[in-house]
């Protein structure tokens, strides 16, 4: 049976208290270094904002070294070393990163090559940002393989003493050289006297910039994800505004709207919302779900996307109608002509132009009757429907086959009640919301992104289960889903340039709002914020035509108490 022997730091710790005290004391203090350098690896690991990262970097190198200055430099991507801090305690200088006090326009990055291009071999942060080596100098002023001039200028301009350097390489996972941290004159914290960096110091500085550079290089690559995902919605965006113009608006617009609405919500102290907080990755997945909530638009048709009148589907058949009243003005006149031929009695001949003027005259004004029919509205009567119906009725010769001057279809057309879309073209529209769930759940998003298909998804449901897809509830919506909705009707209420209709004033759009407040087709809580903060007005201010913008009464629509429901 084998035994294994267990080492006990604390009687390995009191042995060398007992034969030489030195020696526990730098064994403890490398103890308190590594202890530190593990919590600084935490930190660095969890940062998430650059420039706080950037700060911390160098914070922690002044700390560990007890330095009295250090910059910090990054690779530009032309391949040079740029300013990105600044500090010294003693001048009192904090510049760049997150200080209010920006690095100088002045400072220009180092070049790490001549205008011949050699190496700049030089200059000290270019010799490290160039070989990936570590410089310790003990005392610029008697070192002359590298160039310390600009340090000495300085020097002399702010009566300062730049005395040691401890010049270390940031290297990525792929041995790219990332940025170089430098720091100054190490200082003796009992003397206060300016002293070189230790090879103690020099070893921890370089497992502080190995962990800096892991650390930048991982924050690098979700900004370049996020960055790629936003690129990549964006492109969706742009599709569908090439697509259609009308749909590309409204994508920008309503994303601005979603995010004014939940910016003023989380202001709010009192009420419903007084316990609702969105944090900054909340308000980007709302943005992102706003972005995407018509992507399923890409499927549907342009030319019912576009539809601006009635009768258009790749081209709008107004035209072909138009014709086909060119034809029956001509059978008129052929018939007239044939009529004034068999007959020369003056009676007869008035009582046929008489006739042949007013079959023109009815031609005319059915003609426009229809033109204007095509063109769509908020409301058709029956008595109209009634006319394009007798009209269709009218028979004409077309490729030697008598039939009706307008087919089935084109008096189903004419004859939609409101807009211009027909029942299966407004289907069509409907839609494209299941394509935009269907297409958004196979996508897969990062944690902080998992809520956008059903921000997205939600925003044609209504409160009491009356909406599409999904016939959802308030209750089975996130506040999120239930602004979307705001934000997506309101947009189309208030847009002037859709194919179909007229932008709608202040006034206007709010009246209808209300309709739906008080239907419960919108959030009744959050309509009132719309109001009482005034969403719709800042709003209106960017993005609407003055023209459109007229007073609203505000009391009047926070009045409005949704309809008592049936149990």
């Amino acid at each position: 049976m084998s035994t294994k022997a267990y080492i006990n730091r604390s009687e390995i710790k009191n042995y060398l208290a007992k034969v030489d005290p030195g020696v526990l004391d730098y064994i403890q203090q490398c103890e308190i270094q590594i202890d530190k350098l593990a919590e600084i690896g935490y930190q660095l690991s969890k940062e998430r904002h650059l420039p706080t990262l950037l700060n911390l970097i160098i914070e922690e190198g002044m700390r560990i070294t007890n330095s009295d200055g250090g910059t910090l430099y990054m690779m530009t991507e032309d391949g040079r070393l740029g300013f990105e801090i600044m500090k010294n305690k003693s001048m009192g200088t904090d510049m760049g990163g997150i200080s209010e006090t920006p690095i100088p326009e002045h400072i220009y990055p180092v070049k790490l090559y001549t205008p011949e291009g050699k190496p700049n071999h030089a200059n000290v942060s270019a010799y490290v940002g160039l070989t990936g080596k570590t410089l310790n100098i003990p005392d610029a002023y008697e070192n002359d393989q590298f160039d310390f001039s600009g340090a000495k200028g300085f020097d002399q301009r702010f009566n300062y003493r730049s005395k040691s350097f401890l010049t270390i390489a940031m290297q990525n996972h792929e041995h790219d050289i990332i940025g170089v941290l430098q720091l100054i004159n190490a200082t003796d914290p009992e003397s206060g006297e300016i002293v070189s960096f230790s090879e103690d110091m020099q070893k921890l500085i370089e497992s502080l910039a190995s962990q800096a550079a892991v650390a930048i290089t991982n924050v690098r690559l979700i900004e370049g994800l996020e960055n790629l995902l936003e690129s990549f919605i964006q492109l969706i965006a742009d599709a569908i505004d090439e697509k259609s113009p009308y749909t590309g608006g409204h994508c920008s617009r309503v994303p601005a709207l979603a995010i004014l609405l939940a910016e003023k919500v989380n202001r709010i102290k009192e009420g419903p919302f007084a316990d609702v907080q969105f944090s900054q990755e909340d308000m980007d997945e709302l943005r992102i779900a706003a972005w995407l909530h018509d992507v399923g638009k890409i499927t549907t048709p342009e030319y019912v996307v576009d539809k601006a009148t009635k009768l258009e589907t790749i081209y709008d058949r107004v035209n072909e109608l138009n014709a086909r009243f060119e034809i029956l003005n001509r059978d008129a006149e052929i018939k007239y002509l044939r009529a004034i031929a068999k007959t020369e009695a003056a009676g007869e001949l008035k009582q046929l132009k008489d006739n042949y003027d007013a079959t023109l005259i009815q031609l005319e004004s059915d003609r426009l009757f229809l033109n204007e029919c095509n063109t769509g509205g908020e409301f058709m009567a029956d008595d109209k429907k009634e006319r394009v119906r007798e009209i269709a009725n009218q028979r004409i010769m077309l490729n030697g086959e008598e039939q009706n001057v307008l087919s089935e279809d084109w008096v189903m057309n004419l004859n939609i009640s409101r807009g211009t879309l027909s029942n299966a073209e407004r289907d069509k529209i409907n839609d494209h919301i299941v394509v935009t769930i269907d297409m958004l759940e196979k996508l897969p998003f990062p944690k902080h992104l998992k809520r956008v298909p059903e921000f997205a998804g939600g925003h044609h449901e209504t409160m009491i289960g009356t909406g599409y897809p999904r016939g959802l509830k308030k209750e089975d919506m996130s506040i999120q889903a239930r602004i979307m909705g705001i934000a997506d009707i309101f947009e189309a209420l208030t847009a002037s340039d859709r194919p179909y209709k007229k932008g709608k004033t202040l006034s206007e759009a709010m009246r209808i709002m209300g309709f739906f407040k008080q239907d419960h087709h919108i959030d009744a809580d959050l309509f009132d914020v719309f109001l009482k903060e005034k969403v719709f007005q800042e709003y209106a201010d960017e993005y609407l035509d003055p023209k459109y913008i007229d007073e609203v009464d505000i009391q009047k629509y926070l009045e409005i108490k949704p309809k008592v429901l049936e149990q």
